[in-house]
């Protein structure tokens, strides 16, 4: 087994073992589920993506992105995952942040099957599972409709809660034909 995909598996299998244990210990309290989102890093900005709108995680180190020519500079270009040709966006790129350099802490995030689109999104890092209790709603920032919820939490920290459902259905996320340097209904 090549070390990507042993190291993709381990990665999932720890997130699988920790979702687990939380599961259990929320049994055992009584408490009641929480909603909880995966915090991730975006162009230096931090924002949670709803777990049931995400696929796998991948290393993105170990994934070959095959350039598609005349594309705009927000979409990499296709990569295999799982015998699939899956889209990798650079959604940092895509909301006019620096581009996403993959390596290191860099990891692709596919999208849930049930989005029914084989798209994936690169970001720089995973913060890891966050809880929405706790959280404070912010005034809606100036954006897409994908991207109007923004959370802080308890240590002052802002999210920006991005809706993959919505992201998924915006015009200028479904055309990534390079068309100048125009901007869709979509905002960014």
């Amino acid at each position: 087994m090549p070390p990507f995909e042993a190291g993709a598996r381990q990665g999932r299998l720890r997130q699988y073992q920790l979702q687990l244990i939380e599961r259990v210990q929320a049994a055992r309290s009584g408490a009641l589920a929480a909603r909880k989102e995966l915090g991730v890093l975006l162009g230096g900005r931090c924002c949670l993506l709803d777990l049931t709108q995400l696929g796998e995680i991948v290393i993105a180190s170990g994934v070959q992105i095959q350039a598609v020519p005349l594309a705009q500079d927000w979409y990499l270009g296709l990569a295999t995952m799982r015998g699939r040709l899956t889209a990798v966006i650079d959604l940092a790129r895509y909301m006019g942040q620096a581009a996403c350099v993959p390596g290191g802490d860099s990891r692709i995030i596919t999208f849930s099957p049930r989005l029914g689109m084989n798209c994936a999104l690169l970001v720089e890092r995973v913060l890891g599972l966050r809880q929405q209790r706790g959280m404070q709603c912010m005034p809606s920032p100036d954006g897409p409709p994908w991207a109007r919820q923004a959370l802080r939490d308890s240590e002052g920290q802002l999210w920006l809660r991005l809706d993959l459902a919505q992201l998924a259905q915006a015009e200028r996320f479904l055309d990534a034909g390079y068309a100048g340097t125009a901007t869709g209904k979509d905002g960014y």
